[in-house]
Formats: C-alpha cells, structure tokens, sequence
C-alpha cells in the first residue's frame, strides 16, 4: 500500500488496480471512501480501462478479429508498477503485455497519477499514451463510490447532489447495460437531487458534459459533510449506487466513453465514444476529490 498525507487527508492507494483504499479526513476521523464490502459491491474506487461499461456479446471486432473483454476492461485487476511514490504524489503505470493483447491488441501506457494539495484536495490524472505503430482505440474512466451516510447519525436520503453548473443536461438512458440512443431526456441540475434508490432502479444516471468543467458535490442535509468531485474534461458523468440492496454508498464516475449501444456494429473503431489517438501521441483525463 501506498500513501499520500498531509495534515488534513491521508489517502490509501494500491498497486493493485492503482485503486484507491481510503480517503481518511483527520480532523473529523472519517473514512469518506467506500470500503468494499465483497457482499454488497467489493471494489473502492476502479479505473476503467481499456473500456467503460459493457461491450455487446463481451465481445468486440479490430481488424477481422474478435476479441473477449468483460465490463469495464481489464486495468482494475492488474498490478501497476510505480513510477513515483511520496507523500505528495503517487504515479502508477500499466503496460500492455501477452496477456493484455489477447483481449486488446494495442501497445500502450497507462499512467494513473495522484497529487494531493496543501487544502486537502485529492487530484487524479489518467495519462495514456499510443506507444504503438498505429492509431488505437479506447474508454476511460473512474468509477469512485463514497461512504453514504458519512455518519450513524444519518441515512441515505439525508443527503442530496449539488451540481455545478446548475443548468439543464442530456440525460443518456441504458436499456440494460446498453445505451439506448433514441431515448435521451433533459436532467434538471438546477434543483438538488435528493438520493432516493428508486433513481437507480435501472443503473446509473449519465450525464453528457461535453467535455467541459463540472462539480457534482454530494453533501448531508445540514450542509455540513461531504464530497466535492470537480470533472475537468470527461464526456460523461456517471451516478450510480445498487437499488436492491441497503447499499450504504454513491459512486461519482467521471467517463471518457461509455457502454455499447443498443444498435452497436462491433467494430471497436466505429464504437460510440471511442478515443482515438495517433502514435506517440498522449491523452489526458482528469479529476479531483476533495472531503469535508
């Protein structure tokens, strides 16, 4: 296990899926990241990589050849390695391998990089690079869920989402796992939503930000404690807990692409939201977490 730590925050991460194991706010002695309890939802905080949400049939074509990868890819169960480790900054790397081309046939890097600031603010910047001869192809993203309620005082709906800017969004809808394109509605983020687990009966709630700046802030119903996440450039957001069960936690997903869709080709290159990124060329996702 590694650590980032300062006076306000101490920050667990593990090699293992680069993945975050706690967010440990000092002055309230408060565990705010979702601890995995394997009967409920075992993971904190995955990396999705080299897709984000399911392919049709967990199957998808490149060149005449049909490949098998399950929902979200493959980098939250491998090991990273570390490129650096100090208290201020931690930065992992995966590289592609024979068992990484036998479900994705590209050669490349994938950094996950974590600073942490003087206010307590938790920075995470996905840095992939094409190290390839040829263009590849790929989704991103992060998939953090939090401790809700934050304390035994509270319960799930005490707590509300705050999104800023507070304006009118495109919801995108799932038809099971799959994106359905014709039946995209309007999300009102100009009043508060307030957690309720019927909102998830059917997934997450997405949300298309066009790759520009967006804070989603869940906070208790006394303005007290919470999370700020602030999304700088991903294309959606994704909100999402499990509806069947007491799930105590909410997960913030900033997303660089997104499930197939109903109507998909298979094709990896026509995908819905696929990157696209040249050789030798470098593309950058970031995010940040900050408790209180």
């Amino acid at each position: 296990m590694l650590y980032l730590e300062n006076e306000k925050v101490r920050v667990a991460v593990n090699e293992q899926g680069a993945e975050l194991n706690s967010i440990y706010l000092k002055n309230n002695e408060t565990e705010y990241l979702w601890q995995a309890n394997p009967e409920i939802w075992g993971r904190h905080a995955p990396h999705l990589f080299p897709i984000v949400g399911r392919l049709q049939n967990d199957t998808y074509q490149f060149e005449g050849q049909i490949y098998d990868m399950t929902q979200h890819g493959f980098a939250r169960d491998l090991v990273f390695k570390i490129i650096n480790a100090d208290s201020k900054m931690i930065q992992l790397r995966l590289e592609d391998s024979i068992e990484t081309h036998r479900q994705y046939p590209f050669k490349f890097q994938f950094d996950v990089i974590f600073t942490l600031s003087e206010i307590g603010e938790i920075g995470i910047k996905y840095l992939v690079k094409n190290i390839d001869q040829q263009v590849i192809y790929f989704g991103l993203g992060g998939h953090p869920g939090f401790n809700i309620p934050l304390s035994g005082g509270k319960k799930f709906e005490d707590y509300q989402i705050q999104i800023t800017p507070a304006k009118l969004y495109q919801r995108k809808v799932l038809n099971g796992p799959f994106l359905d394109l014709h039946q995209d509605i309007m999300f009102d983020a100009k009043k508060e939503l307030v957690l309720n687990r019927s909102d998830y009966k059917n997934d997450a709630i997405i949300l298309e930000l066009d790759e520009r700046p967006v804070e989603i802030k869940i906070i208790d119903t006394d303005k007290k404690h919470g999370i700020k996440v602030n999304i700088e450039n991903a294309k959606f957001a994704g909100i999402w807990t499990k509806s069947n069960v007491e799930a105590p936690f909410i997960c913030i997903e900033p997303w660089w692409g997104i499930a197939d869709t109903l109507e998909t080709t298979g094709q990896l290159v026509d995908k819905y939201a696929i990157n696209r990124l040249d050789v030798n060329d470098e593309y950058v996702g970031e995010y940040s977490i900050q408790v209180f």
